[in-house]
C-alpha cells in the first residue's frame, strides 16, 4: 500500500508484556516504522529497556497518574512512551471485572491508488464488512482527488459517508477552494489538507471551511490540543496507538470542555492493538465526528490475535486480560 511517506508491503511491531508483582499482566503493541516513528526494532527495544522501564520499578502501575509522573522530565520518545503507557492501561484494564461486549462501528481507509482501484476497494470493503463510512486518502492532485470521490461514490452509493485526508499534500495558499471543491463533491470532513499550526492562519481557515477541518499530524499531546482549541479548532484526531491512552483521554477531556469533536485514528494496529485502542471509544466524553478507523488490521495476512469486522462493527473482547487473546506460538514464529 502507498502512504504519503512510503510504499509498504509489510510491517513490524513491538509487543510489550508487563507483569506486576501480583501477577497482573498488561500487554501493548506499537508499530515500528523508522520512516514514521523514528525507531528501528533495536533502538525501540533499547529505549524501552534502558530508559523507560527503569523509571517504573518503584511505581504502582495501577496508578495512572503515578505512571505519567514517572516520565514528566523525559523529553520526546513518543513511541516508547505510548507503548509503555498502553501496557500499563491494559494492566489496569485486567483488574476490571468482565463486562458485556461493546460493538464499535468502524470506518475504512482507502489508500492512494488510481481512482478506479480506490473505487473497487471501497465497494469491496463495504460489501464484505458492512462498513458505512470511508476515509479516502487524497493528495494526488485536485482533479485526481475529485475523480476518486466521483468514482467511489458511484461504486458505493449515496448512503456511505465519505471523508478525505490529504496528509498535508497541498500548500496553504488556495486550500479553502480545494476544500470547497471536495465538499461540493460529497466529502463531509477534510483532514490535514495542508500544513496546520495553531496560529492566526488556522483561525482564518476555520472560518473559510464549508466542512469540519480535522487536525491530525500536528496534534500529539494535550499541549498541542489546547493550542489548537484556543484557535477555534472544531475537531481533533486522537490516536491511542501513537500517543498512548492516557494522553488520548486528556485530549478528549479538553475537547469535551471546548465543545470540539474528536476522531479516533488508527496507528497501523493489528487486531490486538485495535482491541486496546478502541477501549477508549465507549469512554469518550466528547462526540465522535467520524467512526473510528481501526479496520486496518483487515489488510494483514498474518497477526498474533484474532479480530473481525462484522456488519460494520468491531466487538470489544469481553475478556479484559488482552494477553489471553494472543497466540504466543505465532509471536515466537514472527519474532525478529
Amino acid at each position: 500500500m502507498t502512504w504519503a511517506y512510503a510504499s509498504e508491503s509489510s510491517s513490524d511491531y513491538a509487543l510489550l508484556k508487563l507483569v506486576a508483582d501480583d501477577g497482573t499482566v498488561g500487554v501493548a503493541e506499537g508499530v515500528i516504522k523508522p520512516t514514521r516513528t523514528g525507531y528501528s526494532p533495536r533502538s525501540l527495544a533499547a529505549t524501552i529497556e534502558d530508559v523507560m522501564l527503569p523509571r517504573l520499578r518503584e511505581v504502582d502501575l495501577a496508578d495512572g497518574a503515578a505512571v505519567q509522573r514517572a516520565f514528566d522530565w523525559l523529553d520526546g520518545h513518543l513511541s516508547p512512551r505510548a507503548l509503555v503507557d498502553n501496557a500499563c492501561c491494559a494492566m489496569r484494564l485486567s483488574y476490571s471485572r468482565k463486562t458485556n461486549p461493546v460493538d464499535v462501528p468502524l470506518s475504512w481507509i482507502v489508500t492512494r491508488q488510481t481512482p478506479r482501484l480506490m473505487a473497487e476497494e471501497a465497494a469491496d470493503m463495504v460489501r464484505r464488512h458492512g462498513l458505512r463510512s470511508l476515509k479516502l486518502k487524497g493528495g494526488q492532485g485536485r482533479e485526481t482527488d475529485l475523480q476518486v470521490i466521483k468514482e467511489v461514490r458511484a461504486a458505493v452509493g449515496d448512503s456511505i459517508e465519505l471523508s478525505m485526508d490529504a496528509n498535508r499534500a497541498y500548500p496553504q495558499e488556495g486550500i479553502a477552494a480545494y476544500v470547497r471543491a471536495i465538499a461540493d463533491a460529497g466529502i463531509t470532513v477534510a483532514e490535514d489538507p495542508c500544513d496546520l499550526a495553531p496560529d492566526s492562519a488556522f483561525e482564518r481557515l476555520q472560518r473559510e471551511m464549508p466542512v469540519p477541518l480535522l487536525v491530525d499530524f500536528p496534534c500529539t499531546s494535550r499541549q498541542d490540543a489546547a493550542l489548537f482549541l484556543d484557535r477555534g479548532a472544531r475537531s481533533l484526531m486522537i490516536k491511542p496507538g501513537r500517543i498512548g491512552l492516557s494522553e488520548a483521554r486528556e485530549i478528549d477531556t479538553l475537547c469535551a470542555r471546548g465543545g470540539a469533536r474528536v476522531s479516533l485514528g488508527m496507528y497501523y494496529e493489528t487486531a490486538l492493538g485495535t482491541a486496546l485502542s478502541l477501549q477508549l471509544a465507549p469512554a469518550l466524553k466528547s462526540q465522535l465526528i467520524l467512526p473510528p478507523e481501526h479496520s486496518f488490521f483487515l489488510m494483514l495476512s498474518a497477526q498474533v490475535a484474532p479480530g473481525e469486522v462484522k456488519n460494520g462493527v468491531f466487538r470489544l473482547p469481553e475478556e479484559h486480560d488482552l494477553s489471553s487473546l494472543i497466540d504466543w506460538k505465532a509471536v515466537e514464529r514472527f519474532k525478529i
